[in-house]
């Protein structure tokens, strides 16, 4: 049986676009979810967050909406960027599956709700059977495996959310699952003369950070 790592953060509407497809993986795939800290990713690789981008932030948004139009996905989006650690450390108190990221992302892109507001946090953790949640999410073994599970992604080679990670492979975002579905279909998919070359080509230029030259 082949295995996958899913790493994601609720703040990425595209990890929401992308679990409602996990129907389209073979049916013996394992997969283990783990939620990760976005804005480590983005703080260890030096990079900007999409909605830091104006433009980018505008286009990302009305993306999303008609994703979900086209995909019939209910959509309601909260204020956003959004504190989506309240979250990820309630996915883990409650078991870290499947199942329980669709209740949480179904709170917050399906009706609304926000991520960091301790209703939210009460009201999600009862739909998933967690005693107390709020203080569930606040023990010190739950923020640990959520760090854990952050650097974890880092060291696999995750720059983004959301991400597969297949026998050390990195697959990243809503629109890579067909060549995720391609490499398990045919592990020897990156194994050709031509992906080895472009896997291993040296880089042309290397841009200096602030410099306008």
């Amino acid at each position: 049986m082949t295995t996958a790592t899913w790493y994601f953060d609720y703040i990425s509407p595209f990890a929401y676009l992308q679990l409602h497809r996990f129907a389209e993986l073979p049916a013996d795939l394992e997969i283990t979810i783990k939620p990760v800290v976005f804005g480590a990713l983005l703080q260890h690789h030096g990079q900007l967050g999409p909605a830091e981008i104006p433009s980018k932030r505008r286009f990302v948004y009305r993306f999303f909406r008609w994703q979900c139009e086209q995909r019939g996905l209910p959509f309601n989006l909260p204020s956003h960027p959004f504190n989506p650690l309240p979250m990820l450390r309630l996915t883990i108190a409650a078991g870290a599956t499947p199942d329980v990221a669709r209740t949480i992302f179904q709170g917050i892109y399906g009706e609304g709700r926000a991520p960091a507001d301790p209703e939210t946090v009460e009201v999600l953790g009862e739909r998933l059977g967690v005693t107390a949640p709020t203080d569930a999410i606040s023990q010190p073994a739950v923020k640990e495996a959520l760090w854990d599970n952050t650097n974890e992604a880092i060291a696999a080679g995750a720059f983004g959310v959301p991400t597969f990670v297949v026998d050390g492979e990195v697959f990243w975002g809503d629109d890579a699952l067909p060549m995720l579905q391609d490499y398990l279909a045919n592990p020897g998919l990156f194994e050709t003369p031509e992906m080895k070359r472009i896997s291993e080509m040296p880089m042309g230029v290397v841009r200096q950070r602030g410099s306008e030259g």
